[in-house]
């Protein structure tokens, strides 16, 4: 992240993500403590799904709609993370960009490191502990 609170996607999803898209995403915050970077087709199924939560969901409506912004491309490839966002997912000069299927999840590299940990340290989750690649 540099001091502008810009990020540099790497060319091989940026050209995905061009072909894909045409290069329009949103951006959003999530509970886990990351940010969520969505294309945008992406994004309008999430946003119509979260549409039909019930009343009791408006805590959680909130968390990914309010926070919600499109993203726009530099020349030089690199978004804009708004200061907003950035302050919630703890975004400063080191950080990852993870794929996670549909979308991508950009994280204070610290945090995600000390997440990564706790989750290996602790025991295999049922439903995985057959998965092999």
């Amino acid at each position: 992240l540099d001091a502008k609170g810009r990020m540099m996607i790497p060319t091989k999803h940026r050209d995905a993500l061009m072909t894909e898209c045409g290069g329009q995403l949103y951006i959003t915050r999530s509970p886990e403590g990351c940010l969520l970077l969505l294309p945008l087709p992406v994004w309008e199924q999430m946003a119509a799904q979260i549409a039909t939560w019930p009343s009791g969901l408006n805590v959680w409506r909130r968390i990914y709609f309010s926070n919600a912004e499109p993203v726009t491309w530099d020349s030089a490839g690199r978004i804009l993370i708004p200061p907003a966002l950035r302050a919630k997912a703890k975004l400063e000069k080191d950080i990852e960009l993870l794929g996670n299927g549909s979308h991508f999840q950009i994280w204070n590299a610290q945090l995600n490191e000390q997440i990564e940990e706790e989750a290996l340290a602790g025991d295999t989750p049922e439903i995985i502990q057959n998965f092999a690649f």
